[in-house]
């Protein structure tokens, strides 16, 4: 009987995972793929929506674009995995067996209990909330004025937090919208836990945007109108934006994998093998091995690397064939703040930081290959002028 082998999710890490495990196999088993959108969204570029919602076109690729037709495609939300069974539960669909499974569902935004966070706050996780961000913010530059400017408050400054700040601004500069953007982190630095020189650029170019950065005191509370920081700061709002950490899904809480208590990330060895040999977890759900202390990064690059070997590890699995081990290699960092952009300790670049148009082209770069890899050359250069 031929094998079963199922991916789950469209992001980095399943949709590289797709076009890796259709080449190594070339038909040795069936392929189902599983996701709750029937596209592909290039999610490191979804904060360009936020100024012009017409990126959305550039940045969503469809599934039947990716996929070879004889790989099955179901859209469907995943609910659920039954490991005894081998079998993945969905919302609205009949059950899906496998003999190989692939987990890469990504994440959720973490809110860490903050009372009232959920309740108020936009999120980035997806192409609907960059979309619902951009509707929020062009309605409240409509109602502000500019002796009464709409207050833009965005929580946690890491990667997502900056891009999405960088945007705003272009959004405010273009429509000319009366618009003041407070950056809120409770680390001592934007960036945290990264190089100093890289933070200060990043910072340097925020500010250049007059974007408003207040670091060092946590969000411990939030209302309909106002954040609350620290123990006496308070920040009225009339759009809050929360980009400030993640959670495995909802439906990895149950499955019955070694996964971290906290945030339900399921732990995988190098080659992406669970402690259940039939499951392999890659992307920002898992929590994979590597050299030294930290699993690998839970970031865009990671998961880009590491699908090409998942893959083949799928199929070597298919064959009884020992599996590859993979470490990931950082290639360095590129983060936009609006058109410009700051590039990090890139491969084979001798200065460690720099931006101009050296660095604006690399993040054009990055993204274009990206899309050229899971669907070809012509997308990549229809979307070119817009990453």
């Amino acid at each position: 009987m031929t094998d079963h082998v199922v991916v789950l999710g469209a992001g980095y890490a399943g949709a590289g995972t797709i076009n890796s495990l259709e080449s190594e196999l070339n038909g040795e088993a069936d392929i189902t793929w599983i996701s709750d959108t029937d596209y592909h969204l290039v999610l490191h570029e979804s904060h360009r929506c936020i100024r012009d919602p017409s990126v959305q076109e550039k940045i969503s690729i469809p599934v039947h674009e990716i996929k070879e037709p004889s790989t099955a495609f179901i859209q469907d939300e995943v609910t659920g995995i039954d490991t005894e069974d081998r079998q993945v539960e969905l919302a609205d669909s009949d059950d899906v067996e496998y003999d190989y499974l692939l987990a890469g569902l990504g994440t959720s935004t973490a809110f860490f209990g903050i009372d009232g966070l959920e309740e108020y706050a936009h999120t980035l996780k997806s192409l609907d909330d960059a979309l619902g961000i951009h509707d929020a913010i062009q309605q409240a530059s409509r109602e502000a004025s500019r002796n009464d400017p709409a207050q833009i408050v965005v929580g946690g400054a890491g990667l997502s937090g900056i891009q999405t700040c960088g945007e705003i601004a272009e959004f405010r500069d273009d429509h000319r919208a009366p618009l003041d953007i407070h950056l809120v982190e409770g680390l001592d630095e934007i960036f945290p836990g990264n190089d100093p020189e890289l933070q200060g650029a990043l910072r340097k170019r925020l500010e250049n945007r007059d974007v408003s950065i207040m670091c060092g005191e946590f969000i411990g509370e939030v209302d309909e109108e106002t954040v609350y920081i620290g123990d006496d700061e308070e920040l009225d709002y009339d759009v809050l934006i929360w980009t400030g950490g993640i959670t495995g899904r909802e439906c990895m809480q149950d499955v019955d994998l070694d996964k971290d208590e906290r945030n339900h990330r399921v732990h995988a060895e190098g080659d992406f093998q669970t402690e259940d040999e039939r499951v392999f977890a890659i992307g920002d759900c898992a929590l994979i091995d590597q050299p030294g202390e930290n699993p690998a990064p839970p970031t865009a690059q990671a998961a880009w690397q590491a699908a090409e070997v998942a893959g083949e590890n799928l199929a070597r699995a298919v064959r009884g064939q020992p599996l590859k081990t993979w470490t990931h290699k950082d290639k360095g960092t590129v983060i936009s703040v609006g058109e410009e952009a700051v590039a990090h300790d890139v491969v084979n670049v001798p200065i460690d930081t720099f931006g101009g148009l050296p660095a604006r082209m690399l993040k054009k770069g990055i993204a274009a290959r990206w899309i050229s890899d899971v669907t070809g050359f012509g997308r990549a250069a229809k979307a070119w002028p817009d990453m």
